[in-house]
């Protein structure tokens, strides 16, 4: 059955009805002179965490893999196809590495003895390939020491699948003693999984450490840089903060492989590189070659928020690992150094240049302030432990950094026992922001856009910090970026900006997977060595997150929020610095809705705009081949009549902006 639903506005104080059919009428009221509370500039943002391969081989543009030797199994990554373990290799040679005790960051190096250079060459195979496209250029850097100097020439070259080079440069190893070098050359094809090959001019013995290789365009053209087309997809979510560096990532199996911010900062080759704690969590998808360099650390996570225009969000280790892997506990009497981590973090993040950790700040480029203001003590810990260490952090941090608002967690789900005794004790503390976690079912996303509206107004504010729509169930390989799972979360999402009283950050989880290399599903970017794609939740996302307005107004059916009710969820917001008034309107039947917009309290210009994202299928998907199958839709809107007159598609996401006059 059509549904034909009309939304009374009142402009000028003039009433207007319309009506379309004689089925059942659906009422809405707007009024845009009454703002309910602000929005936060944080309400809509961005969750990363090193999972799927999101930060070296994905964000991180390195494309050298074990570029320091530095994995539990030294050569992976690299190949030797000429080199045989039974034999001398007097035809070729063989890559031995040698471990550096007294270097414990960067404890390895990889030492070549050349017999026969016609016969030996040593291979990185990148992550899962490396995408190289034709006439880019790319920067070469190593480390080497040339004994005797028996070894004449370095040769670099990118080579297909069938090794033809496609891309060259040279080096010339001058020195006996280690030196660094660096050179540049251009990819002559495009190529998704090229490899790096290495050859050599001369017999003899020659160490090098630290292979990298880098395209010169990275985002903003750093040196160490980030993948430029992933960046753009975040920069253009425009989102109001950055959470980093996880997650579980935070947690570690063990307290001995958590994530430890002091020792991803520095200089790059001296951060010491751990193996990821994704690496086989899963049966489905065990990738023994993952690892985190560090390359991408928390000074670069500072300054990826900096450039995105995105409020940092560090989360720090709070004493416990992982509680889904062992659990492992920090007594409280071997607390003092992970809350000293927590009160240096600040200090470097906003400390003065005469300050230790804000010299290292400047030190490593960046003299000004990053500016923090949240900090998160732990990811989703749950029960008496994770209280009792929470309070010790906010009672630290809030001496020495009265203005730094803390991050609580309230576990992982968003119901049942650990909840439950999470929220008791943290609102018994008056904590101020407390994050949830849901990864539930699509329905359970529709049945859910309530969920806020009796929480205490006057209680501790809420951060939906993980969040996504599982089309089969959760950490199952099988579920989908699919449509329904978009526009769900969509219908949800118009319920956490309805509260925004109480709601005052969100995002989606996990950010972003590598086609070949990921362990979680879905995700909200989707990558492969060559390019990135923004998946349906992304442009759900970023339709929020980009008319999130300053202002939240009312919008409702009989005096009662649009919450579901034949199957439309609404939600209204102004923007008093653009002058908009935003609708946001989801429709998640398979029907067609009709809807006929008024407005009161406030003027209209004849002329707006309307953004639709939608698909008959709620199957549907972006993938690399239809990247952009589900993506909005901007038109400009004409006001009839100061009747704004809207044709919902089925299964939708439509904004309708309207021009203020005053």
């Amino acid at each position: 059955m059509k549904n034909n639903i009309i939304i009374k506005i009142i402009i000028g104080g003039l009433l207007f009805n319309s009506f379309c059919g004689h089925a059942q009428k659906t009422v809405l009221e707007v009024d845009a002179a009454k703002t309910i509370t602000k929005i936060k500039p944080t309400m809509f943002g961005l969750f990363f965490e090193d999972i799927n391969f999101a930060a070296d081989g994905g964000l991180y543009a390195e494309m050298i893999k074990n570029r320091s030797f530095e994995f539990d199994k030294p050569l992976m990554g690299w190949e030797q196809p000429n080199t045989k373990r039974s034999s001398l290799n007097m035809n070729s040679g063989v890559a031995t590495p040698i471990k550096v005790l007294e270097n414990k960051n960067n404890s390895n190096f990889c030492r070549i003895l050349v017999n026969d250079p016609k016969g030996y060459e040593i291979i990185n195979e990148g992550f899962r390939g490396m995408g190289v496209k034709k006439d880019a250029k790319y920067n070469l850097s190593l480390k080497a020491a040339n004994h005797e100097g028996g070894i004449k020439k370095i040769i670099i070259q990118f080579i297909d699948k069938d090794k033809k080079v496609i891309g060259e440069t040279n080096i010339i190893p001058t020195s006996n003693e280690w030196k660094n070098y660096s050179a540049q050359f251009t990819a002559t094809q495009t190529e998704v999984k090229a490899k790096l090959r290495i050859t050599f001019e001369g017999r003899g013995t020659i160490d090098l450490d630290m292979i990298s290789v880098f395209p010169e365009d990275t985002w903003k053209n750093r040196k160490n840089g980030l993948r430029k087309d992933i960046v753009q997809l975040l920069y253009d979510m425009k989102p109001g903060f950055l959470r980093f560096p996880g997650g579980c990532i935070v947690e570690g199996r063990t307290l001995a492989d958590r994530y430890q911010w002091k020792k991803s900062v520095g200089e790059v080759e001296n951060r010491r590189t751990m193996i990821n704690r994704w690496n086989m969590e899963f049966s489905h998808k065990q990738t023994p070659d993952y690892f985190q360099s560090f390359g991408l650390g928390f000074y670069e996570y500072f300054q990826l928020s900096e450039d995105i225009g995105a409020t940092p969000l560090p989360i720090l280790s709070c004493g416990m690992a992982c509680q889904y892997n062992s659990g492992e506990l920090a007594s409280m009497e071997e607390l003092d150094p992970y809350v000293q981590d927590a009160l240096d973090l600040i200090e470097f993040a906003n400390g003065s240049v005469n300050t230790v950790w804000g010299k290292l700040r400047s030190d490593m480029g960046h003299p000004k302030p990053f500016n923090l203001k949240f900090i998160g003590v732990g990811n989703e810990q749950w029960g008496p432990a994770y209280i009792e260490r929470f309070v010790v952090f906010e009672k630290a941090i809030k001496v020495k950094y009265p203005n730094i608002t803390i991050v609580s967690g309230s576990g992982p789900s968003p119901n049942g026992e650990f909840f439950e005794f999470g929220m008791q004790e943290l609102k018994k503390l008056n904590a101020e922001l407390i994050d949830e976690h849901y990864y539930e079912s699509p329905k359970w996303f529709r049945e859910n856009a309530t969920r806020y509206d009796k929480y205490d107004r006057k209680g501790p504010k809420i951060f939906a910090g993980e969040y996504a729509a599982q089309s089969v169930s959760g950490a199952n390989p099988n579920n989908r970026n699919n449509w329904e799972c978009a526009f769900s979360e969509a219908a949800f999402m118009t319920g956490l900006e309805r509260n925004a009283e109480v709601v005052n950050m969100t995002s989606y989880a996990p950010l972003m997977a590598h086609e070949e290399a990921w362990q979680w599903t879905p995700d909200m970017i989707w990558f492969n060595n060559l390019t990135a794609f923004g998946s349906a939740n992304y442009y759900v996302q970023q339709l929020f997150s980009t008319n999130k307005g300053t202002d939240l107004l009312a919008i409702t059916k009989d005096g009662k929020a649009v919450t579901g009710e034949n199957n439309l969820y609404a939600s209204a917001v102004k923007d008093v610095d653009k002058k908009e008034v935003i609708i946001k309107l989801v429709n998640t039947s398979a029907e067609k809705q009709e809807v006929e917009v008024l407005l009161k309290g406030e003027k209209l210009a004849s002329k707006g705009s309307i953004i639709t994202l939608s698909s008959p299928n709620s199957q549907d998907e972006n993938t690399f081949s239809e990247p952009k199958k589900i993506s909005p839709k901007e038109t400009e809107y004409k006001l009839k009549g100061d009747k704004a007159i809207v044709n919902l598609q089925a299964f939708s996401v439509t904004v309708l902006k309207l021009k203020l006059v005053n």
